[in-house]
């Protein structure tokens, strides 16, 4: 499978869910913004009676290089995470943000890979009364199939291996 291909499977995935802002300049790496947002309320009869609402966010940031190295891997980081929070509103309300980055290359440096499994960004707005925001990150090579996440990306790292993995068909019995 090529970056191309893997960067096309993955933005399909998002489509069902997402909103999808891609971009056509490729000189920073960033191809896509996906956007998700929902919101949850409880109430008694009237709406006006209002018990509880949720507001939850995620900013997903796709990159893609030919390699990855620990420099671009810092500027990507930080581009995303600048914009992200740029993003967020803690207010009555707001749940939880998150930002995350994810990388679509044909190989990467072992230098990339350990400060990308080492990223811990968390933020809590007013003690976690207006809700907080995590920074996930996920990095997929293409070359040897690998995907590597920080402790906060596990979830990411699930859902890219049912797009790379595709399930054996069950043989036939004759």
């Amino acid at each position: 499978m090529t970056r191309e291909e893997l960067l096309k499977k993955v933005l399909n995935s998002y489509e069902g869910y997402y909103d999808i802002e891609r971009f056509e300049e490729v000189e920073t790496g960033l191809i896509a913004k996906c956007t998700f947002f929902v919101h949850s309320e409880k109430y008694v009869l009237l709406k006006k009676a209002k018990l509880w609402s949720a507001d939850s966010n995620e900013h997903v940031y796709v990159y893609t290089f030919p390699k990855l190295t620990k420099e671009l891997y810092e500027q990507c980081r930080d581009e995303a995470y600048e914009k992200g929070m740029a993003l967020i509103d803690p207010k009555p309300g707001h749940m939880y943000t998150y930002i995350t980055t994810l990388f679509i290359c044909d190989e990467s440096d072992a230098d990339a890979v350990k400060a990308l499994k080492r990223c811990r960004l968390h933020k809590n707005f007013q003690f976690s009364l207006l809700g907080w925001m995590d920074f996930h990150t996920a990095l997929v090579c293409v070359n040897d199939e690998q995907i590597y996440t920080n402790g906060s990306g596990r979830d990411n790292a699930k859902f890219l291996k049912r797009i790379i993995h595709v399930p054996k068909t069950k043989r036939e019995v004759k």
